[in-house]
């Protein structure tokens, strides 16, 4: 039978003095999988799973970090977590971790019912989301988000006697932002920018809608940054962003792709996206 122990009383090894004098950029844990709950617009919330990973920066005079307390403040909070709260999450990194900057990425699929074009039939549609935040001096929040869209090739129309080939696009937003905006009116924003969004039903009726919407509306993976581009340089809350477009080719083997970053912030630098965001997912 074994005796309980308690904590005092075991050596504590990540605390020693470590004498190489070297510190660790981020130390931590990587790839829970953790169900959470986020923000939902229209349901108030929406319960999901996210893949997480969470860091801090080692003095060199530590051994190793504590890698229990990460999970420890995950659980804390992970019955709501939002834009609104990511600060709070890293300060409580920072202090229970005695780090100087501390740093959490979040992805998560998030679902919106949507109605197909003609017979209205519902169904639920996933988008891959993550919320990015580092803590140093301040905070520096992101959002990233994955749209899938259907674009036409301008030229394949062009130059054939009928038809054009198709393409599945996937479209990768990421935003920095001064104030709190809901994740849906960033996908809304993106789908209808691109023009030929993807719905999870279809009946036949609706597949003649958007297969003629896309022969109309043709796009190359330039057309479809450059339109997304536009509606963001509108949003005064917007302050950083970078937008992907790969259009997995239909013909060819390999996928068209492009990319705009713009950052309107007055004099802070554009930031590096961190491993692991959403140009890689």
């Amino acid at each position: 039978m074994n005796e309980f122990v308690s904590p005092m009383t075991l050596q504590d090894i990540h605390s020693q003095h470590d004498h190489r004098n070297i510190e660790i950029d981020k130390v931590g844990v990587k790839s829970i999988r953790y169900p959470i709950v986020v923000l939902d617009r229209k349901n108030t919330v929406q319960h999901t799973v996210a893949t997480i990973n969470m860091y801090v920066s080692l003095p060199h005079q530590f051994k190793g970090t504590h890698m229990s307390r990460f999970i420890e403040i995950l659980n804390r909070y992970r019955h709501g977590i939002s834009t609104k709260n990511i600060s709070e999450i890293l300060v409580q990194m920072k202090q229970r971790l005695k780090s100087e900057s501390a740093h959490i990425e979040i992805s998560f699929p998030f679902f919106i019912e949507k109605q197909a074009p003609v017979t209205k039939a519902k169904s639920l549609m996933e988008y891959a989301c993550m919320i990015v935040g580092s803590h140093k001096e301040k905070l520096d929040l992101m959002v990233g988000i994955a749209v899938p869209v259907t674009t036409l090739c301008p030229c394949s129309r062009e130059i054939s006697n009928y038809g054009a080939h198709n393409q599945r696009s996937i479209v990768r937003v990421n935003v920095r932002f001064k104030k709190f905006f809901w994740i849906e009116d960033l996908i809304s924003l993106v789908e209808h920018a691109a023009v030929n969004e993807i719905y999870p039903l279809l009946k036949r009726p609706d597949e003649k809608f958007v297969t003629e919407r896309a022969y109309e509306n043709p796009m190359f993976a330039e057309d479809v940054v450059r339109a997304v581009a536009e509606q963001l340089d509108q949003d005064p809350n917007i302050t950083w962003y970078s937008i992907e477009s790969e259009n997995q080719e239909s013909i060819h083997n390999h996928s068209a792709y492009a990319l705009v970053t713009r950052d309107r912030r007055a004099s802070e630098p554009c930031a590096v996206l961190p491993d692991g965001a959403m140009t890689s997912s």
